[in-house]
């Protein structure tokens, strides 16, 4: 006979997100995740594999949350070169928002505590990476077509500058304590692209 779930594992995953995506993976100990979850031990092993599988999926179930609205953003209908620069204010206002500094994206925390010697956490960030590069390329190409961009850009090349910049605000919102950083590179973005 199997005994039936005490806790919601969705809700117990929800709660590992938060906590990953605060401390680390490094700095939150299996120790940290029985307190925080409120279930044993035993059970998240039982539910979701160690330590480092429950990273995954939270970071899975991240991307499951978020990038959906890249979408919604990228695709709407209409000129394409506001929504792109709507997605580089929204990169911006989170990277300098007070609530989050320190924070993060937890992709991009990601990137930079596992990816380089993880090949499970490498694989989800560059998923992720190549989607939103995949977007904005789309997005561009529609800009280009519709007389937004020059006919001479490389919409292929923009999405990739793009997406460096856009992660490589999300580090810097996080490290440094001037946000002016960040606003000036968007603002920089946006004359590039005009």
């Amino acid at each position: 006979m199997s005994r039936t779930k005490s806790f919601d594992p969705d809700a117990a995953l929800r709660s590992a997100l938060d906590l990953f995506w605060q401390r680390g993976y490094e700095a939150t100990s299996m120790a940290d995740l029985v307190d925080h979850l409120g279930i044993g031990r035993a059970s998240i092993y039982a539910t979701f594999g160690g330590k480092r599988e429950l990273y995954l999926k939270a970071l899975e179930r991240y991307g499951e949350l978020h990038e959906p609205q890249l979408l919604a953003t990228l695709s709407r209908p209409g000129p394409a070169l506001p929504a792109v620069h709507a997605l580089v204010e929204r990169f911006a206002a989170e990277a300098t928002a007070e609530h989050s500094r320190g924070q993060g994206c937890f992709i991009t925390n990601t990137a930079v505590e596992l990816a380089p010697h993880d090949r499970g956490a490498a694989r989800r960030v560059e998923a992720s990476w190549a989607q939103l590069e995949t977007l904005l390329h789309a997005a561009l190409e529609r800009a280009r077509a519709g007389g937004e961009l020059d006919e001479d850009a490389d919409p292929g090349a923009l999405a990739r500058l793009l997406l460096v910049l856009l992660q490589g605000m999300r580090v810097v919102g996080k490290a440094s304590g001037d946000p002016a950083r960040v606003r000036d590179a968007a603002a920089q973005a946006r004359r590039l692209l005009s």
